[in-house]
This record gives structure tokens, C-alpha cells and sequence, in this order.
């Protein structure tokens, strides 16, 4: 309506002079239209023409109303003076300009020091005490009302930006997140193990819970009886782990299982991984939320060799996937040395060879421990050895070797973010719980978390770590979060807990930069891929090559390529079926770390450079 104003009264002239009759107190405008304006406005620009005589007393609000401003603004700038009407003319476009600058911010969400009124009045050329004394108004009536428009800009923007899911709030960790260094709890550390199918990783793992107490001597008796009853009886320490039908009748495992044990500086969450490459996507899932890794090779001969072959080889595999997900540190456990009759002279060539292989996936050797040991004997793992061992290694044990891991760095000053690893639904409490390691931030009980990419809202009903009730799960614990006022299929494996005004972003259309590995097929546009992220899975489609990069430098070598062969580093975009809860890797490795399989191998692992609009 303004703007209609503007333009028709611009242009225009009056049609006929304006009479008045003093007697009756009364003004006639003989025009094509009639305005309601006021009347004392009204007699100061007519003043030159000495009407003094008219003595009105009109009627007055208490402060001026926006339709009483923009008819005195237009009709004192058409019945004033020529010079005037030139200068309220230059003003009135200074306040059109900055009615779209306004515009602009609250569209764009960004903010300046000042408030919304002072930024314009810099820009426009225009001071809020000089239009609102040209106006009538009171200078403080216009700033608090420059000040409502600001914070009605503000509104309308919300806290959250639906295009890139970033806020523009500032995140304050509150007092409660921060853990006290009184508290006498012990560390968390997640630890994963992985390595070759039939390497002993579950044998290992059964057989430490039972050493140190979280297995108990029923529970053991009643496994071994189960075994030797199918046949079985060495798998009876890695049943206390597999415990679906299907696990034991294969004899594999085909989850992660997840277990807990005190050492004396760290409560270790254990991750035991599948090692059949069926498996690996499982393995992905939950080697993710390592912060240190054991990995389990077979002394014996030929199955390490099995375990290292470039093709279905998973110990070179499981290694060059969890030093992508982040973690510098790992315990090589040389098991079944009992296979063997514990030779040093297998130990030192398995050593020897699976050495070079960490030192070209990037691990340090300061940060690889080596442990010989046997699983099935009990040696090396939780006390020093007998002589066999102990006559040639004097190093520490597995349990000693876990206490000397150095516990990655927890980030407690962000807004939290937990990718959700497994959801368990209950039917009959009507609630639904998530499982999942906290990467940033903190919760407790009573928190409202925002459940991504569904964008519902949710309050904790409690926590669990360990099966004990909590009241609060800081960044690195690995807990089971009870939700409650939310629909079961609202939440999904996959998915990311969040806070409610930092949510995470969600896009299938993502530029990453790879290391393609050992691959007999080159990629090219338009290949076809399954891409991991964190938690999630899903189809994904090259769609364009963007360049070469050298793997000293990362400059770029070449631009466009047709292809990427084995052993190169691109930059590539990927379009993916559906959406994925992702940022970008400066700003969250956790969320921001890829690998991309086809045929059920890894053919590249990558990082999220740049997340692009959704398809």
C-alpha cells in the first residue's frame, strides 16, 4: 500500500486549489480522492499563506499511527515547497532503501553489532533524529519502533536456517556439562576390536570379560555346556558374546557386540566386530564409535598371510577403515602364538610385515603396542606369561597395554550431537531408546534433544551406561538414551540426536575428497557406490569429477578427469539416494568422515568437504 502511494503521488499534481472557510472549521479538498490527515501538519505547511485565523483544536492519539505518518510524510512533501519536496523526495527513497535492507537481513538471518536500525540509518545516509523530527515523531518512538521491527526480523527468521540447518545462536556450555575433576568416576574408553574372520576376536574378548569378573562361573559352565553339545567346545568362551542362534550355528560374528570391563584407569567399553566380509557394513557401524582399536591376527600360518592378501584380506581392510574413522591408536594382538609353540621368530615376521602395512595406512609406531598372545591358554592377557612366552617378551600384558592408551581429547564445549547406532522400540511403555556415543556436548535427564532428520522434538526420560541408570552422558560416554513424546518411526539407526537449535545438516548431495585403495575398476562418473557415514548407508552416484590431487601437496594436478584409478586422490560430488544427517569435516570429523564400497569391498575413504544443495 505504501508503495502504491508512493507512485501515485509522486508524479501527480492537484487537480484544483484548496479552499477553506474559517467559519465552519472545516477544510475542503476538491481532488479525485480524500486523505484523512492531521490538521495541525495541515496549518505549519500552509503557514506561508497566512491563515493564521484558523484556530482548529484537532483531534490527537496518544502517539501517531503508521497510516497518520505515511499520509503526513505524503502530503506534507506534495503541498510544500519546491526545494522541499526535492529533499523529502531523496528522503523517502532513503527509507524505501531502507525497508529492503531490512528485508535483506531478516531473509539472510545476519546480524550486526548494532542494532537493525543503526546499521541502516549508516547505510541509507538517513539518522533516525533527523527523519523522525521531519515527521513529527518522537526520536524515541521511532527507535523503539526500529527496534520492534529488528526483533520481529529476528522472529521470522527463527533460530535455525531451513536451507543449511545451522543456527545463528552462540552455543554456551552450561555449568553441568563441564565434568568436575573431583569426580571420582573412572574415564570411559571405547575400544574396538576387529581383524581377519576366525582370527579369535570373540574367543579374546569372552575370555578377558571372564578373567576380570563380568562373566561369572554359572554363565562360563553353561556356555561351555552348550558347545560341546553342538560340537563345538572351543567356541565356548566367544558364545558368551554371540548369542543369536544364527552366530553360533555359523560359528561367526555378525553384529558388534558391545560389552563393559574396569581396568585400573579406564572403563572400556569393548566393541567386538564381525570379521567376515559380509559383515564389514556391521563392523562400520561400530568401529565408528572407537576411540583406540585392538586388531586380532592369527599367528598360524597361512591365515595371517590370508588376512593381509589384497584381496578379501579383512586385516588389511579393518585397518585402513578404522584409521579412516579417526583412530591413531592400536594394540596388535599376535593371537593363537599357542599354534605356533610360541615362536619369536613368527611374532618378530608377522611384526615385521604387518608393521609396514600401519606405517603406509598413517599409524605412528609410537602409537602401535604389540601384545603375543593366546586367547585359548590364557597367556599374555591379563598377567605376565610362563616361560614359553616370557623367555623372549618381556612387554606388557592386553590388560596392561589397554591402561597405557591415551584417551582422545572429549569436546564438551558444543552443542551436543549423537549419531544414533540402534534403536530399541518398546510397545507396551510406548517409548523408544536410542544407543549411540556422545561425540560433543552433554545431556541428562529432562533434556529436550532434537531428533534429526525427522526434526521432532523429544524429552529424555532417562540413561543408561552399563545397564546402571545415570543422571548424566557427556561427550565420549556410550549410552542408551530413553526417549519419551515421540513416534516410534520418527526415529531411526542412523540418525542424530541433537540440540534443539543446533541442528545438524541433512543433504543428499555432498563434495567429498577421497583416496581411492587398491581397485581393479576405475571410478567414473556416474559409478555407482554405497557410501557410510557414521551410522548411516546409502546408495550413491558420482555425478561429476572435479579434479586430481597430488597426495603430497593436495594441490590440484589435474581438473575434469575422466576417471580415478587406483591409489589417486580426487575431489569428487556424489549425489546420494536418500538424505543423510552429515557436516562438514572442519566442522565435525565424526560427522564428516566417508567411505565408499562397491561389491562388497571398500573402494575409497573420504572426507566431506563441501555440503552442497539437496537434489
Amino acid at each position: 500500500m505504501v508503495k502504491s502511494l508512493f507512485a501515485s503521488f509522486r508524479h501527480r499534481a492537484p487537480a484544483k486549489s484548496v479552499a477553506f472557510e474559517a467559519k465552519n472549521d472545516a477544510v475542503l479538498i476538491e481532488d479525485a480522492f480524500i486523505i484523512r490527515r492531521n490538521f495541525q501538519e495541515f496549518l505549519r505547511a500552509f503557514s506561508s499563506q497566512k491563515h493564521q485565523n484558523i484556530n482548529i483544536a484537532p483531534f490527537k492519539f496518544d502517539s501517531p499511527s503508521p497510516d497518520d505518518l505515511v499520509s503526513t510524510r505524503l502530503h506534507s512533501s506534495k503541498l510544500d515547497s519546491k526545494a522541499n519536496f526535492k529533499r523529502l523526495s531523496s528522503l523517502d527513497m532513503s527509507t524505501r532503501e531502507r525497508e529492503k535492507n531490512i528485508l535483506i537481513e531478516s531473509e539472510l538471518g545476519t546480524e550486526g553489532p548494532n542494532s537493525s536500525s543503526a546499521s541502516v540509518a549508516r547505510d541509507g545516509g538517513v539518522k533516525e533524529r533527523d527523519f523522525a523530527s521531519d515527521c513529527g515523531i518522537k526520536p524515541e518512538i521511532l527507535v523503539s519502533r526500529m527496534r520492534s521491527v529488528s526483533l520481529s526480523s529476528k522472529s521470522r527468521t527463527g533460530n535455525v536456517n531451513e536451507e543449511t540447518g545451522t543456527s545463528n545462536l552462540e552455543y554456551k556450555p552450561e555449568a553441568w556439562m563441564i565434568p568436575d575433576q573431583a569426580e571420582d568416576r573412572l574415564s570411559q574408553l571405547n575400544l574396538a576390536i576387529v581383524g581377519h574372520v576366525d582370527s579369535g576376536k570373540s574367543t579374546l574378548s569372552g575370555r578377558l570379560l571372564h578373567l576380570l569378573g563380568r562373566i561369572s562361573q554359572k554363565e562360563m559352565h553353561r556356555h561351555e555346556k552348550e558347545a560341546k553339545q553342538q560340537g563345538k567346545g572351543s567356541f565356548a568362551y566367544a558364545w558368551a558374546l554371540d548369542e543369536s542362534a544364527e552366530e553360533r550355528e555359523r560359528g561367526i560374528t555378525m553384529t558388534v557386540a558391545v560389552a563393559f570391563f574396569n581396568s585400573r584407569k579406564y572403563h572400556v567399553v569393548l566393541l567386538d566386530s564381525p570379521g567376515h566380509r559380509d559383515f564389514v557394513p556391521n563392523m562400520i557401524s561400530g568401529a565408528t564409535q572407537a576411540d583406540a582399536a585392538i586388531l586380532v591376527v592369527d599367528a598360524s600360518m597361512g591365515s595371517f598371510e590370508a588376512g593381509l592378501d589384497p584381496i578379501g584380506g579383512q586385516t588389511r581392510e579393518h585397518a585402513l577403515l578404522i584409521r579412516s574413522f579417526g583412530v591413531d591408536q592400536i594394540i596388535v594382538v599376535v593371537n593363537k602364538m599357542d599354534v605356533v609353540e610360541y615362536s619369536q621368530e613368527r611374532f618378530e615376521m608377522v611384526k615385521q610385515k604387518l608393521g609396514t602395512f600401519l606405517r603406509s595406512c598413517g599409524f605412528k609406531d609410537s602409537s602401535v603396542l604389540w601384545v603375543p598372545a593366546s586367547s585359548m591358554e590364557n597367556q599374555n592377557l591379563v598377567a605376565t606369561p610362563d616361560e614359553r612366552l616370557f623367555s623372549w617378551f618381556h612387554g606388557p600384558c592386553l590388560l596392561d597395554a589397554i591402561d597405557s592408551l591415551q584417551l582422545p581429547a572429549r569436546d564438551y564445549s558444543k552443542p551436543l550431537l549423537m549419531p544414533i547406532c540402534d534403536i530399541i522400540k518398546s510397545q507396551s511403555q510406548g517409548q523408544v531408546s536410542t544407543c549411540g556415543k556422545l561425540v560433543t556436548g552433554a545431556i541428562r535427564t529432562g533434556s529436550k534433544v532434537l531428533i534429526m532428520p525427522s526434526r521432532e522434538v523429544a524429552t529424555i526420560r532417562s540413561l543408561e551406561r552399563d545397564s546402571q541408570a545415570c543422571k548424566i552422558a557427556r561427550s565420549g560416554d556410550n549410552v542408551t538414551v530413553n526417549l519419551q513424546g515421540i513416534e516410534n518411526n520418527h526415529v531411526t539407526a542412523g540418525g542424530v540426536l541433537c540440540h534443539p537449535d543446533f541442528p545438524v545438516r541433512v543433504s543428499n548431495h555432498l563434495e567429498l575428497k577421497i583416496l581411492v585403495l587398491d581397485i581393479k575398476i576405475p571410478i567414473l562418473s556416474g559409478s555407482q557406490l554405497e557410501l557410510h557415514i557414521h551410522h548411516a548407508k546409502e546408495a550413491a552416484t558420482v555425478v561429476k569429477i572435479l579434479s586430481l590431487l597430488d597426495p603430497k601437496t593436495g594441490k590440484v594436478t589435474k581438473k575434469s578427469p575422466r576417471c580415478i584409478l587406483a591409489k589417486q586422490n580426487a575431489v569428487v560430488e556424489v549425489v546420494l539416494q536418500g538424505s543423510v544427517c552429515v557436516e562438514e569435516y572442519a566442522e565435525s570429523r565424526a560427522l564428516g568422515r566417508v567411505s565408499l564400497r562397491s561389491s562388497g569391498r571398500t573402494v575409497a575413504l573420504g572426507l566431506v568437504t563441501q555440503i552442497m544443495k539437496t537434489q
